[in-house]
């Protein structure tokens, strides 16, 4: 007797439109003026992630257009320069996604360089973008303050990938 197979088929609402929207909601959660110890709650680029794991997970035409809208609000919520995270985000997808026949397979280490080097361009871009438009570079220590909670949500990247990744039988 031959049991039923379940196929889960994954749609975008469930790997593109549900992280945006936590995205947006822990950005806006991570900004209330709560002091711990003395110190500001943490400002993570939280879209970074999904820039890193979209590619990553499957190709597709609604995914730079949301990564494109979150930079969009990154840029309005923050105040900073309109186009600032779009091209840098836009700049990381671009990247993961030429590199992603490379990619495949591989272990989480080299995962988690290529994420530091993809956060690294983003902040490089926003920096220099940032310094060419207002004359006057940022401060290195707050840069760093961003840059090193955006590369500890590595893991939630990572298991966006293994959720994801061959979840839709359609794909492989």
């Amino acid at each position: 007797m031959r049991r039923a197979i379940t196929v889960r088929v994954v749609g975008p609402l469930q790997w593109i439109i549900y992280p945006a929207l936590s995205a947006i909601a822990v950005t806006i959660l991570l900004a209330i003026p709560f002091r711990l110890f003395g110190l500001n709650l943490p400002e993570p680029v939280l879209p970074m992630v999904l820039a890193f794991a979209w590619p990553l997970i499957r190709p597709s035409m609604l995914a730079p257009a949301v990564l494109f809208g979150l930079g969009l609000f990154l840029d309005l919520f923050w105040g900073g320069p309109l186009g600032l995270w779009p091209l840098s985000l836009m700049a990381v997808y671009g990247s993961i996604l030429l590199a992603s026949n490379f990619l495949a397979g591989q272990a989480t280490i080299v995962l988690f360089a290529l994420y530091v080097a993809s956060t690294g361009l983003a902040f490089f871009l926003a920096y220099m973008i940032t310094t060419l438009s207002l004359g006057n570079a940022p401060s290195i220590l707050a840069v760093m303050g961003q840059v090193v909670p955006t590369l500890l949500l590595f893991p939630l990247a990572d298991w966006l990938i293994q959720r994801f990744d061959d979840a839709d039988v359609r794909f492989r």
